[in-house]
């Protein structure tokens, strides 16, 4: 990680603060792009700002309380007013790929109850196309899954156990990642819905239609890409 890189991240979640509302029911999302965010967030909640928030992780959610970022319940009902999230790759079409932490179940369940979903990255996230080398995390149950793992081989990709220290990752919800290898993905929607359709398969990080805004940081400063009305 370079240091521009950082730097990007960092202004990229900051820049996201000016779209929160006082009073607003917000997302929060998971990685290191995000983390700016929610740290910023949490000086303004500190000075009087009013929000609630769900939290996409266990790890997000142990960041949120340490700045007393006041949360809403895990097995609620919420309707957000946005979510904010970083993601691994994002194409022209406002197409992403995310999961690289892990919580892609959970930032998708969140994505999709907020009425304004905001991306933000760095700008070495920002891809003509979807794809390798950035693999798409497909989280998968335990039991079977190299069954899973075989009929994701009959569509023609490649995947990989996720694993560190030699040890099997497990999400939050206790299931496993297979790191699937797609080498250009022109048709997002078509690949998450043969992905999604494996039994075995829980959900899939290629977030598709979902995205209403992408904040840049990059050596030129902030860039904010507002996905066009349908």
């Amino acid at each position: 990680m370079t240091q521009i890189q950082e730097d990007g991240k960092r202004a990229a979640g900051e820049a996201a603060l000016q779209y929160v509302p006082d009073g607003a029911l917000i997302g929060l999302g998971t990685g290191s792009t995000v983390k700016y965010f929610i740290m910023a967030l949490g000086e303004k909640v500190k000075a009087g700002f009013r929000v609630q928030a769900i939290p996409t992780s266990q790890a997000t959610a142990h960041l949120a309380q340490k700045l007393n970022i006041p949360l809403l319940p895990f097995e609620g009902e919420w309707e957000l007013d946005l979510a904010v999230d970083g993601a691994d790759q994002v194409d022209s079409q406002f197409q992403l790929i995310k999961g690289g932490g892990g919580a892609l179940l959970r930032e998708k369940i969140v994505a999709a109850a907020a009425r304004q979903f905001i991306v933000i990255v760095d700008e070495a996230k920002c891809v003509p196309v979807l794809g390798m080398p950035w693999p798409i995390p497909v989280e998968v149950i335990p039991f079977g899954w190299p069954n899973t793992q075989r009929h994701i081989l009959g569509l023609g990709w490649a995947s990989k156990l996720r694993k560190k220290n030699n040890e099997v990752v497990r999400t939050d919800e206790g299931n496993f990642i297979l790191d699937v290898e797609v080498d250009r993905i022109e048709d997002a929607g078509t690949v998450e819905a043969q992905l999604n359709g494996i039994p075995g398969v829980v959900e899939n990080g290629l977030f598709v239609n979902q995205t209403s805004m992408v904040i840049v940081g990059g050596t030129q400063g902030i860039h904010i890409k507002k996905r066009p009305a349908h």
